[in-house]
């Protein structure tokens, strides 16, 4: 059964990233009427800076029915607490949406970034009209998502779509090793001790960031191209398998990235291709994200007053 957002109730969706917390309130036709952006501290208290955040939302609104908040690491189906998280383990040890609906009062949803974005993507971004896709998200890390017949895919435990952990190579080498932001910048630096004649050389290599990279490129740095170029290649790669294993309707890519544009659009797509089963190819779309860094925000939100069953957190 495919999940459905409320349409008659006013939601908001939270993104705890390791440096914000990106908000999203959906007004009863389930479209975004406002966003929020606020900086976040991984050391300090999340379920106090998420309540500051709700209390800020409710001032500006005649009432909130739902809450969905959508986090790094992997969410456990059951339970629906954080089973694992390398960015924040501390949240392993909470549970984190009985908490914060203790404190706000509201109906409470957890769920991971990865299928938040898919979904919010699904519903209102690039995979509208879609039945099936395949999200990933490249950015701090890598992570995907399922849709299926309109609902996400979570797997027997709620792990499903770890597509950081998808080997690349005989070696073993995984595709989180080579393209999450950290990984990436670590291969730029290792050629920018070859190569001088880049714009990145003029830069402190030990400070050098994606966005620097990201940026280098927009101004037809030759080394930075190359490098997104080459990351895609390696994305479009493990695309295929998703392609040839599930003859996926549609693939949509998010993430920051994505803000690379078609550097690595056109190198995961042009890889995809080389490496698929042309039939399944040939019925799969391949496209950019348009929600952008409120994609998981937006989904989340859109899960938030779902009625499907150990989905949402009451007090």
């Amino acid at each position: 059964m495919a999940e459905t957002h409320g349409q008659d109730r006013i939601t908001l969706g939270v993104e705890v990233s390791s440096s914000s917390l990106g908000g999203v309130y959906l007004d009863a036709r389930g479209t975004i009427a406002r966003t929020y952006r606020k900086d976040f501290d991984p050391a300090s208290n999340t379920v106090e800076q998420i309540v500051a955040l709700v209390a800020e939302v409710k001032g500006d609104l005649d009432h909130l029915d739902c809450l969905g908040i959508a986090v790094p690491g992997l969410v456990h189906g059951a339970t629906r607490k954080v089973a694992y998280s390398a960015s924040m383990p501390a949240h392993t040890e909470i549970d984190l949406a009985r908490e914060v609906a203790r404190a706000t009062g509201l109906k409470t949803t957890l769920e991971n970034d990865a299928n938040a974005a898919a979904y919010g993507e699904f519903r209102l971004g690039a995979g509208r009209n879609s039945r099936d896709l395949f999200y990933a998200t490249l950015g701090a890390g890598v992570g995907g998502a399922f849709i299926f017949g309109g609902s996400i895919w979570r797997g027997k435990a709620g792990f499903a779509g770890e597509f950081g952990y998808v080997t690349i190579n005989s070696e073993g080498m995984r595709l989180e090793d080579v393209a999450s932001s950290a990984n990436i910048v670590r291969r730029t630096q290792n050629r920018m001790r070859q190569d001088n004649t880049s714009s990145l050389s003029g830069l402190d290599e030990r400070r050098l960031t994606i966005s620097d990279i990201l940026s280098a490129a927009e101004t037809e740095d030759d080394l930075a191209q190359m490098m997104l170029e080459r990351t895609g290649e390696y994305v479009g790669t493990a695309i295929a398998s998703v392609i040839n294993l599930l003859n996926i309707e549609a693939v949509v890519l998010g993430g920051e990235l994505m803000d690379a544009g078609h550097y690595v659009l056109d190198a995961v797509v042009g890889r995809a291709k080389e490496l698929s089963f042309a039939p399944s190819f040939a019925g799969t779309r391949i496209v950019a994200g348009t929600l952008g860094r409120n994609a998981a925000a937006a989904g989340v939100a859109l899960l938030a007053c779902s009625d499907q069953q150990g989905l949402v957190v009451e007090d």
